[in-house]
């Protein structure tokens, strides 16, 4: 228990750098920075260093990323429910499966709530850096459910760019799960651990299966509004209308944008999460095959 106890702590303390970090580069919001410290030392004090590793990759090149080309998104970013910034709900949208599988891993270790995490991972990196990297496309966005051309950052839209960007995000997921079990089992003198060479399949499988999902659901169920100031879907009730047709407004404040489709319960937060949800279910499916 005391080694726990001590993980949970500086799991704390690196959470709480992160956060600090992430606040300072306006990644996060105060609620964000909350969401990370509670996530972290969830996952790196009851999962081990290696999630909780993991789980910084995503947030170090998801941050990266947002801030890639940063005013070349400005066009389509006033569509997205929140701006650059991760708030509370997006923080656990994306850590959340993943602390309660630390949490179940540190009652059970079994290699398939492994697996699963690895697809949640995956799932919240694909999807982070299909969107990030996605609107940057030259070829405009195709609706997943029916192939009709969208405007750029349209929920369940998708792209060529987008596509190999999910991939790529999930990649390095598994590749970074790969590599630091390797590190950590060499160091501990257990020699070459042949399972984890599995891991880049389980993330790669998870993830696009995850981000797909995801897709799917932006574009069939998921909460839409329209807004009458500026002509724009958007997926939040209150819309921050493009520079051009902005009217004087506080930094908080919109115009209130009305329902057009889908489950206005469903925002984008809970999809991020449900989506997650399904990566891990197949991550972990693919790792009971592999390793039964």
């Amino acid at each position: 228990m005391e080694t726990v106890a001590l993980r949970l702590l500086l799991g704390v303390a690196l959470s709480a750098v992160v956060g600090a970090v992430g606040y300072w580069r306006q990644s996060l919001t105060p609620g964000g920075v909350a969401g990370a410290v509670i996530v972290g030392s969830l996952i790196f004090g009851l999962g081990g260093w290696i999630w909780g590793l993991l789980l910084i990759t995503f947030f170090v090149s998801s941050s990266l990323l947002s801030h890639y080309r940063h005013r070349d998104k400005e066009a389509v970013a006033e569509k997205f429910a929140k701006g650059g910034r991760r708030d509370l709900g997006q923080a656990l949208a994306n850590g959340g499966m993943g602390a309660i599988l630390a949490i179940a891993y540190f009652a059970s270790p079994e290699p398939a709530l492994l697996a699963a995490y690895l697809g949640v991972m995956a799932t919240v990196n694909a999807d982070t850096w299909a969107t990030e990297l996605g609107v940057l496309s030259r070829v405009p966005p195709r609706l997943i459910t029916t192939g009709a051309e969208v405007p750029p950052g349209t929920s369940g839209g998708v792209t060529s760019l987008g596509t190999w960007a999910s991939v790529a995000g999930a990649l390095l997921i598994g590749a970074m799960a790969t590599a630091l079990t390797q590190f950590g089992s060499l160091v501990g003198g257990r020699g070459w651990d042949a399972r984890a060479l599995a891991y880049p399949v389980l993330a790669v499988a998870g993830g696009m299966a995850g981000s797909l999902f995801d897709s799917l659901l932006g574009a069939t169920v998921q909460g839409i509004y329209y807004c009458d100031h500026c002509g724009k879907e958007t997926e939040s009730a209150l819309h921050r209308c493009p520079p051009a047709l902005r009217a004087p407004q506080g930094p908080e404040e919109g115009h209130a944008a009305r329902p057009l489709r889908g489950w206005l319960w469903l925002n984008n937060d809970l999809v991020n999460f449900i989506a997650s949800i399904v990566g891990g279910i197949v991550a972990a499916s693919l790792g009971w095959l592999f390793w039964r």
